[in-house]
C-alpha cells in the first residue's frame, strides 16, 4: 500500500509555505519559462487526466521504467503498469522478480535506458529549473541523458518562487516526508546523496512535465 501526505502531515513537521499552489497567472509564467528551456508541459486538472496523459504518451511495444514517485501511485500510474491493459515491456516488474541482489542491480541500472522512464520532481521553479533527488540514484540517474525518453509528473504545489526557494523545498518539505515514508517502507530513513537540477532540456521533444492542478507528491 502507498503512502501519501496525508499519513504523515499531522506528524511531520515541514514547511508548508513552499507546498502551495500557484495562481493562474503565475502557473502560465513557470509553464512558459519551463519551455522557454526545452521542456514539453502539458497541464491538466485532475490526477485521472494526468494518468491518461501519461499512458497516451507511451506506444505499444516500448520499454518501460519508473523510480520510485508518489506522485505516480497516487495518480493511478503503478496500477496501471502491473496490472493494466497494455503492451509495453514493464522492467519494474523484471527487476523487482530477480532474486539475487547482485543481478537485480545491475538490471536496475540497465534499466535506466527505458524507452520510456517515468518519475516526478521535489521541486519547480518558477524560473524554469527542476530539482530532484533521492539515496541510492536509481530514480534521478536516468533523467539527465540515459533514458530515451522522460515523462515527469508532478502536482502544481510543487512550484516555487526560484531555484532558491526549490532547493529549500527538497531540504524542507520533500525530505522530512520522505524520510518518514522510508522509515515505515524499508525500516530506515531517507538522505539526499544524489542531487540534480535540471536546467535545461537539449533534446527536442525527450522529456515531458505534465502538471497536474492538484497537491499531489511530496
Amino acid at each position: 500500500m502507498s503512502q501519501t501526505k496525508a499519513d504523515y502531515e499531522d506528524e511531520v513537521s515541514y514547511d508548508e509555505a513552499l507546498d502551495e499552489r500557484p495562481s493562474e497567472a503565475e502557473l502560465d509564467a513557470a509553464v512558459e519559462n519551463l519551455e522557454a528551456r526545452g521542456f514539453n508541459v502539458v497541464v491538466v486538472d485532475s490526477a485521472e487526466e494526468a494518468n491518461e496523459e501519461l499512458i497516451g504518451q507511451i506506444p505499444a511495444g516500448a520499454s518501460v521504467m519508473d523510480g520510485h514517485s508518489t506522485t505516480l501511485e497516487e495518480i493511478g500510474f503503478m496500477d496501471y503498469l502491473n496490472e493494466g491493459d497494455h503492451d509495453w515491456e514493464n522492467l519494474h516488474a523484471e527487476v523487482v522478480a530477480i532474486e539475487d541482489d547482485e543481478a537485480r542491480f545491475d538490471a536496475r541500472r540497465e534499466a535506466q535506458t527505458a524507452d520510456y522512464f517515468l518519475g516526478s520532481v521535489n521541486a519547480i521553479a518558477k524560473s524554469g529549473e527542476l530539482v530532484a533527488a533521492d539515496a541510492s540514484g536509481s530514480r534521478i540517474g536516468a533523467y539527465p541523458f540515459a533514458a530515451k525518453n522522460l515523462l515527469l509528473v508532478a502536482g502544481t504545489n510543487k512550484i516555487v518562487e526560484d531555484l532558491s526557494a526549490a532547493l529549500d523545498r527538497l531540504e524542507d518539505v520533500a525530505y522530512p516526508l520522505e524520510d518518514a515514508r522510508a522509515q515505515d517502507a524499508y525500516g530506515v530513513g531517507s538522505v539526499i546523496a544524489k542531487q540534480l537540477i535540471y536546467r535545461h532540456e537539449t533534446t527536442e521533444g525527450r522529456t515531458t512535465l505534465v502538471l497536474v492542478r492538484d497537491d499531489l507528491g511530496f
